[in-house]
């Protein structure tokens, strides 16, 4: 919170001085502002766009960069899950290395800007709620909607830090004081989450149905599927895996209220939630998008939280060779009968082009799979949205150290990609909350409820969008580009263990690669035994990995930042409670 605090005494116009006269200490110093100045319409807008801002997770604090930030979660939810590697070489961001090999350090600077990017959005909403609370030029109905806003963002950034740390400090616009540094030095052993479903659920009172003309505003059932994803968050025991019934049945009476409403469908081709193009964006399947947009200047705009998480030199963007999709995740979309194969996808790999140079002849892997994975990953002979055709290795940094793939679901068609001096800049919204989420966040209550029909029913939904030829990746002659088998399930489910196996494993596959895969196998109570077996096949092929172990009861949170510890003090002792097994 340092950095946010510098933030606020700046806009305050509250920074140290020093005069002869004591009379300079009662004027507004010229080129600044007070809190007062904001307390009007004009400064109330304002201030709630900055909110908006900070959804993208950037800025961040000093020394620290975009990507540590971003709302993607690209690292923190994929580079430590089985999903993706952290890519390029050796040398390069070593922070990220100790991370995906579970070396975690209170001082890693990504987990302190990640913290840094949250609370200095929590700050912005609070100084929203303070400023709207004075302002006497709004009508009752405006400032009870901008109430309702800056309550669901303020949640949004305290869920997203809530599932990285668990124990987090909560801080509402009666506790934060801009002008206060010692204000939020506060405890952070209060459970969040009663905090976190009363913002959410003051915003669903509030919200309309729908925010014509500002699709990147959230509604009513933006609210409630948020909401239910926190409910979700806690439907299961973390340590144990056992289904929190209560949390469930909640959950579900919102998802439920969701899909009845009619607001919302599958849209027809599955890659359309992430193309850029402007039809595409907000379409009829987003629920609560990230919006981003370009600008004429170099690196202007974009989402620069995903700079480094595009292929290597000679591919797409010129930069950088993060982000790499695992082999595990390739393997994951093999299918048999056009069903998934939960328990035997790791067995035999997926054909790769490992240690083939680009220019090289390369037989690809002929055997079915889920179409979504060409979607998700960057395979060599299969066309790169309008890019190229993906060459392999000469789009690869270093395939002995990352493996063979390059990221694809986030990166934007060319006709879409930035202009000036970064083409990696572009408008490609992030889909934080879509209709295929409430289907399957529903099928996963259905399932612990005992409703398995239900369930098939909302996973076959998913599936059966994934199923139309019309979005398989597909060669110039209009052929597929690979050999994509996939069908829906067409028996009964009678066995909840079988049927919790299939939800999940849907959810990998619908959710590749976009950020919550860790998070997922955490929450679910299952992260030590899947991340371990996975590791233990990794090493083979990845020394790095050798040494690499998630420790249960200590990995499933991240460590909360020894800076933060520090500057919260009060008399010499610590006011933030270090996670377990990080002391």
């Amino acid at each position: 919170m340092k950095r946010n605090w510098i933030i606020a005494l700046s806009m305050a116009g509250v920074l140290s001085v020093s005069s002869c006269g004591d009379k300079f200490l009662e004027k507004q110093p010229k080129g600044r502002y007070s809190p007062e100045s904001l307390q009007n319409a004009t400064g109330v807008e304002g201030l709630l766009v900055g909110a908006y801002g900070a959804l993208d997770g950037i800025p961040v604090g000093a020394g620290q960069s975009d990507w540590h930030g971003s709302i993607h979660a690209w690292i923190f939810g994929d580079v430590v899950s089985d999903d993706a590697y952290k890519g390029t070489d050796a040398g390069d961001q070593p922070e990220q290395t100790f991370l995906e090999t579970y070396q975690w350090l209170e001082t890693n600077n990504h987990v302190r800007g990640k913290w840094s990017a949250m609370y200095n959005g929590v700050a912005r909403t609070n100084q929203v709620l303070q400023a709207v609370a004075k302002a006497t030029d709004l009508s009752a109905d405006r400032a009870a909607q901008i109430t309702a806003e800056a309550k669901f963002l303020r949640a949004l950034f305290h869920f997203e830090a809530k599932r990285m740390w668990n124990n987090i400090p909560y801080y509402d616009e009666q506790v934060y004081n801009s002008t206060n540094p010692n204000s939020v030095k506060i405890s952070n052993t209060e459970d969040a989450w009663p905090k976190i479903q009363a913002d959410f659920e003051a915003a669903i009172a509030v919200l309309p149905e729908t925010q014509p003309g500002f699709p990147g505003r959230p509604t009513k059932y933006s609210a409630m599927a948020m909401l239910a994803k926190a409910l979700m968050y806690q439907g299961f025991d973390v340590n144990t895996g056992a289904a929190r019934v209560d949390k469930l049945t909640q959950a579900k009476g919102l998802l439920d209220q969701i899909i009845a409403s009619g607001k919302y469908t599958l849209v027809e081709k599955y890659h359309d939630n992430w193309s850029a193009d402007n039809a595409n964006r907000n379409n009829k399947e987003s629920i609560f998008e990230v919006q981003y947009s370009v600008t004429a200047a170099a690196d202007g705009g974009g989402n620069a939280g995903m700079d480094l998480a595009w292929p290597y030199n000679n591919g797409p963007g010129g930069c950088c060779g993060f982000y790499q999709p695992s082999q595990n995740l390739v393997n994951a979309h093999k299918t048999e009968n056009g069903l998934p194969l939960l328990d035997t996808f790791n067995e035999v790999d997926v054909k790769s082009d490992q240690g083939i140079a680009s220019n090289q002849p390369f037989e690809p892997y002929t055997g079915t799979l889920d179409p979504r994975v060409d979607w998700s990953v960057g395979r060599r002979g299969i066309p790169y949205m309008d890019w190229a055709i993906h060459p392999g290795r000469d789009w690869i940094r270093d395939q002995a150290y990352g493996g063979p793939y390059s990221p694809k679901k986030h990166i934007p068609e060319r006709r879409n990609s930035g202009i000036a001096g970064n083409q990696r800049r572009n408008a490609n919204n992030y889909r934080m909350v879509r209709y295929a989420h409430v289907l399957l966040w529903a099928a996963e209550c259905e399932v612990e409820l005992g409703n398995l029909e239900k369930a098939r029913e909302h996973v076959n939904m998913v599936r059966r969008r994934a199923a139309n030829p019309a979005g398989f990746v597909l060669k110039a002659d209009g052929t597929p580009a690979a050999n994509y088998v996939i069908s829906e399930y067409l028996l009964p489910w009678t066995d909840q263990e079988t049927a919790r196996k299939a939800v999940r494993f849907e959810e990998r596959l619908e959710f590749a690669m976009e950020g919550e895969r860790y998070f997922n196998l955490v929450r679910w109570g299952i992260a030590a035994p899947t991340l371990n077996a996975y590791l233990e096949k990794e090493k083979n092929l990845r020394t790095y990995l050798n040494n690499a172990q998630f420790i249960k009861g200590r990995h499933e949170y991240y460590p909360i930042p020894w800076s933060e510890i520090i500057n919260t003090k009060v008399d010499g002792k610590d006011v933030l409670v270090q996670n377990p097994g990080y002391n």
